[in-house]
């Protein structure tokens, strides 16, 4: 075989990740159909990298009556997008801005003692247990300390205990949260018991709000499936996101070509290569190099060799593709393009990681 031969032009086109906030609102209107309390828009996480405001609006207007975050930061930035339900957000430090909370309505968890002292201006709060993560939230052994002292905050005006809240350790796991639930409403009871009222009682989040109507309680926080992400592998819910990629470079290669760094991967026969201008920078899996698809040109194409931090090379063996080809990377599955599970499979991790880890240089498109 001769010398390669390189096809190059000027593309105009650029990665592009698109939101489809119909796929949102859908699975929105799901999960307050199936709800038996209320529905929590859990849009931490920028959204789960679907645009926090615009996924945050989208599910209000579908029916979820709260919104829930995990930084204060993130809680104001729900509500300048014009939110105006309930805000939760509950992983802060313990000098977390408490005016700026009263000002702006967002109610605060409260996981500590030490937590709770700093609180004041009759901030909105809600008392976190740790029913079995042994993460955050109150220690069982504090629970009737932390209830005493909510109760004398309460009196004294610097706080409203409003609800309690836990977490499920293992809620993808069918009969694996009865011992949560169960510790849930133990410290519920005991908050009563301290002269407590909280009126909003919640644990499940998308997973156990599938699978166990047991764990709904009076609300329900879901996240991952408001973008059409089932943890539990038990419902088929909308896809949210739809990543493409141009082709920015085709080139013919002999047989025993090596491929990108450490020649990982040598081609046995004459093929043809397109370059697609995405990498681990951009939020493809380093991880998944070797067992990677894209959806170019009416069929499934093998990334071949190891995706570079800017750039992958997609094998397309004698089919014609120029520069300018869009190359879908990930999206619904519809037409048989890879999705965002795939890329999980193929990277060892779970779809949650995939979408969040889109990186900046990818243009977003809502529509």
């Amino acid at each position: 075989m001769g010398a390669l031969v390189t096809s190059v032009r000027q593309v105009s086109a650029v990665p592009e990740l698109t939101v489809d906030l119909a796929a949102v609102a859908a699975n929105t209107s799901r999960f307050v159909s199936w709800a038996r309390g209320a529905v929590m828009a859990v849009v931490k996480a920028d959204g789960f990298g679907h645009g926090l405001g615009d996924v945050a609006r989208t599910a209000v207007a579908a029916g979820a009556t709260r919104v829930g975050v995990t930084s204060l930061d993130e809680a104001v930035r729900v509500r300048e997008s014009g939110v105006d339900v309930p805000v939760l957000s509950w992983l802060n430090p313990v000098d977390v801005d408490v005016r700026t909370a009263v000002r702006c309505g967002i109610d605060l968890s409260v996981p500590s003692l030490d937590h709770l002292a700093a609180l004041h201006s009759g901030v909105r709060v809600h008392l976190q247990l740790d029913t079995g993560m042994a993460r955050d939230g109150a220690a069982p052994e504090s629970w009737l300390s932390l209830m005493s002292a909510a109760r004398r905050a309460e009196l004294a005006g610097r706080v409203s205990v409003v609800g309690v809240m836990g977490h499920l350790p293992c809620a993808d796991t069918p009969g694996a949260n009865e011992s949560g639930t169960r510790a849930l409403l133990r410290g519920v009871e005991m908050a009563r018991q301290a002269g407590l009222k909280p009126s909003v009682r919640h644990l499940a989040a998308t997973s156990a709000a599938l699978t166990d109507p047991g764990t709904h309680l009076d609300v329900v926080r879901i996240g991952a499936g408001l973008v059409g992400i089932d943890p539990s592998g038990t419902t088929r819910l909308r896809p949210a996101l739809r990543w493409t990629a141009p082709v920015v470079q085709v080139r013919r290669v002999a047989a025993g070509t090596g491929i990108g760094y450490g020649h990982a991967h040598v081609t046995e026969r004459a093929t043809t290569l397109a370059l697609l201008p995405v990498g681990y920078a951009d939020g493809l899996p380093r991880g998944a190099s070797g067992r990677a698809e894209v959806w170019l040109a009416g069929r499934r194409r093998p990334v071949a060799g190891v995706i570079s931090m800017d750039q992958a090379v997609v094998d397309v063996g004698d089919d014609v593709v120029v520069p300018g080809d869009e190359a879908v990377v990930f999206g619904p599955g519809d037409d048989g393009e890879p999705t965002v599970g795939d890329w999980a499979r193929w990277a060892g991790t779970i779809p949650h990681e995939i979408v969040t880890g889109i990186g900046a240089r990818v243009r977003r498109c809502v529509r």
